[in-house]
């Protein structure tokens, strides 16, 4: 989880990730961030994040991301 925490850090350092639920349905997390996200996210976890897993479920928050990570890394 602390890898997470660092690459949010990093995309955008004035979020508060660890309170925030609404990252992508609030549009507090932009499409270049949300592009960034995704590479950072499968090079860090060696995971591939398809399609199908681009949903605001899996993005609105630092939990939702976490569980999506290890769902990914489970199954891959």
């Amino acid at each position: 989880m602390e890898k997470l925490m660092e690459i949010l850090r990093e995309i955008d350092d004035t979020i508060d990730f660890e309170k925030e639920t609404a990252l992508i349905d609030g549009r507090i997390l932009d499409s270049f961030g949300m592009i960034t996200l995704v590479s950072e996210l499968e090079d860090a976890f060696d995971i591939q994040i398809g399609a199908s897993e681009m949903v605001p479920e899996n993005f609105n928050s630092v939990q939702a991301m976490w569980e999506m990570v290890t769902r990914l890394k489970e199954t891959g």
